[in-house]
């Protein structure tokens, strides 16, 4: 699920490796050592792309299974990979089934160039939350636009609870309280219904909403958002 650009990388590495690999009987077993100690601090410096798991796939049907330990997990490798994978991306959130892993993680930020004029809120650095709780602070639904990268090139409202408490441990294995509403809130919501393999249109009351980003027109990539829900 690592995908790999070569570019402006050592041009001749990949083919000294595979050489070195493939042919034993014509290289020193020193070389091959260098070679694979250098293949392994190169692939170390390379952004991870995860494949992203579409609606369809069992993965996102399921319950995603509760972190146990961490640091035997190597969850602080995986929420790193997932981070890079949404900065390739360009998205806010991003749970561990969607990526494959049936495991309760999540990693979420948000940009500045989410929070439209007049908003309140700022933006928001990276958070991983391993093992979340949401609980609802009100009985209040809105609304509210979403999307979701394992249901591409569509966008839907959906009710969600306008304030809610979040509970998760952080990598350092530290607990974490959150309080979110109106965005932030959602947000929250729909990263976490994936840990209970549900997507977004199942949350939705009304499918006429649901369409096509391209119907959007030329800016179709953006969903139309009301600056008060940005209060955070």
């Amino acid at each position: 699920r690592r995908h790999i650009n070569w570019n402006n990388q050592r041009p001749d590495l990949k083919e000294d490796l595979a050489y070195a690999t493939f042919q034993p009987e014509k290289q020193g077993k020193n070389l091959r050592q260098t070679l694979s100690r250098e293949f392994d601090h190169f692939m170390g410096g390379l952004m991870a792309i995860l494949k992203i798991a579409k609606m369809g796939n069992e993965i996102l049907k399921q319950v995603a299974e509760p972190v146990v330990d961490i640091a035997a997990e190597n969850i602080a490798a995986l929420a790193k990979d997932m981070k890079e994978t949404l900065e390739d991306i360009g998205g806010n959130g991003l749970a561990a089934p969607q990526v494959h892993v049936s495991k309760r993680v999540v990693v979420y930020r948000i940009t500045e160039n989410q929070i439209p004029a007049g908003a309140q809120m700022r933006p928001l650095d990276w958070r991983v939350l391993v093992n979340p709780v949401v609980e609802p602070l009100t009985e209040e639904q809105n609304p509210i636009w979403e999307r979701c990268l394992s249901v591409p090139g569509l966008h839907g409202e959906v009710p969600r609870f306008t304030k809610i408490q979040l509970r998760a441990t952080e990598l350092d294995g530290s607990e974490i309280n959150i309080t979110a509403s109106g965005f932030h809130a959602m947000l929250l919501q729909h990263e976490c219904d994936h840990l209970d393999g549900i997507l977004y249109p199942m949350r939705m009351t009304d499918m006429s909403t649901l369409a096509f980003n391209s119907e959007l027109g030329e800016k179709g990539f953006l969903i139309p958002r009301d600056s008060k829900e940005f209060s955070d």
